[in-house]
């Protein structure tokens, strides 16, 4: 029996989800219990995108480092081409990011194209978020709570911004899915 080319593409899905926060927000964690809700899904962790990069690769930091700011670019867009091509396979992406800068989140408006982008903001407060980064194994060096005014600042016209600071990790999907409008379908 031989291989038989089939297609890839069965139509779009959706739309495409951007949970967006400051670090210990839990875009990660509520990323998967999202796309978890779907029968058709992919979680975009744009923070392994960037782990991808083998030499060369530049964190973002504090400091004004012009390569990493690149880099955030960069891995914006693979995020955008990921869901792309996810939406066209029917796929709900979902992806999680920090997005703080307007001109960040203008870059993946530009950039998805194949359905609705629904963008959400994870608010859980910058105290908050601080505690959770210190209770998980995924240790952070830099203290990132100034990026919370920033974002506070930048994206503070976005449509969707959940206070999570309370919230379990389902109650803070079915805000999402509630403010999004998105139905899920369970697999």
């Amino acid at each position: 029996m031989g291989w038989k080319e089939v297609p890839v593409d069965t139509g779009p899905a959706a739309g495409a989800v951007l949970l967006t926060g400051i670090p210990g927000s839990g875009k990660s964690t509520v990323a998967a219990a999202l796309a978890a809700r779907f029968a058709a899904s992919a979680h975009i962790e744009v923070d392994a995108l960037q782990e991808l990069i083998v030499s060369g690769g530049r964190w973002p930091s504090p400091e004004r480092d012009e390569e990493a700011d690149r880099q955030i670019f960069l891995r914006a867009r693979n995020a955008c081409l990921l869901a792309d091509s996810f939406v066209a396979a029917g796929f709900l992406p979902v992806i999680d990011d920090v997005v703080v800068r307007r001109a960040h989140l203008d870059f993946y408006r530009a950039r998805l194209t194949g359905a609705p982008l629904h963008r959400v903001v994870l608010d859980p407060g910058a105290a908050k978020a601080m505690e959770r980064n210190l209770a998980r194994d995924k240790t952070l060096t830099t203290d990132w709570s100034p990026l919370d005014a920033a974002m506070r600042t930048e994206l503070a016209d976005e449509k969707i911004w959940i206070d999570s600071a309370e919230l379990t990790v389902d109650e803070t999907v079915d805000a999402v899915l509630s403010a999004t409008g998105l139905t899920p379908s369970l697999p």
